[in-house]
């Protein structure tokens, strides 16, 4: 089994559904589907899903679309599979993966922060491009650098005798940089027995218009929304939380 280089992806992959059960993503999900169907000039009923992770996005996606998921971590799509039998789901990298198949809409909700370069960037944005049908729609949730704030969160659930308390703190190492650090702190207990586990990743955060002139570069036509106050019950004392969405067409 391929093992992503960030244990929160693999080693601890099977806490997801624990701490952030699929019901969870409903509401957020749903959103993001009403977008898609609201903004797209074409009949949306295939969605290409860059970054599915564990699959609970795809718990709400399946009901409305005919959907396929890609992502980097085995572990997270051993998870999907049983959670959406229904569903697709293929490994690979976003920035490289090519299908022989385009879609009516590609959504990557969050994972796209895993392009810590330029570079990177444009090639996932692109990855999507080539995989949409023209007049398809391409949503993206991000957080940009000038709303971004180094926030602290905590996250909690429990499941047969399990018991987890996720700490997570982001911290911007390089204010002149294009990355910040989000290191999680694990605390678990198998009745009573306490487990303390670390990791950090690096996730990418660009300028606004550094998003804007990438995703125009490659041919989309741009809305831009907010989706505000959606991890605010995690938030640990004051703190702000907007994410940004970029609506994307594929002209026809």
């Amino acid at each position: 089994m391929k093992k992503t280089k960030w244990r929160t992806y693999s080693d601890f992959a099977w806490t997801e559904h624990i701490i952030a059960p699929p019901e969870h993503y409903v509401e957020e999900t749903n959103l993001f589907r009403k977008v898609i169907k609201e903004h797209s000039k074409i009949e949306a009923r295939t969605l290409f899903h860059l970054g599915c992770g564990a699959g609970g996005n795809d718990y709400t996606f399946k009901r409305h679309f005919k959907v396929t998921g890609v992502d980097i971590s085995e572990d997270m799509l051993e998870i999907a599979r049983k959670l959406n039998p229904e569903v697709t789901y293929l490994y690979g990298d976003m920035r490289t993966i090519r299908l022989k198949e385009c879609f009516d809409a590609v959504a990557i909700p969050d994972s796209i922060g895993h392009m810590t370069t330029v570079g990177d960037l444009r090639k996932a944005i692109l990855t999507a491009y080539r995989h949409l049908k023209p007049g398809g729609m391409l949503l993206i949730v991000t957080l940009i650098s000038e709303e971004f704030r180094e926030n602290n969160f905590v996250y909690t659930g429990s499941k047969g005798g399990v018991e987890i308390i996720l700490f997570e703190n982001n911290y911007v190492p390089d204010p002149a940089g294009t990355t910040y650090e989000a290191t999680a702190v694990f605390l678990i207990r198998r009745k009573g027995k306490l487990e303390i586990h670390s990791d950090t990743a690096t996730i990418g955060l660009f300028k606004l218009s550094t998003w804007l002139g990438l995703l125009k570069e490659i041919g989309l036509e741009v809305k831009q929304m907010k989706l505000e106050h959606s991890y605010d019950r995690f938030l640990v004392g004051e703190g702000e939380y907007s994410l940004q969405m970029f609506v994307c067409s594929k002209p026809l």
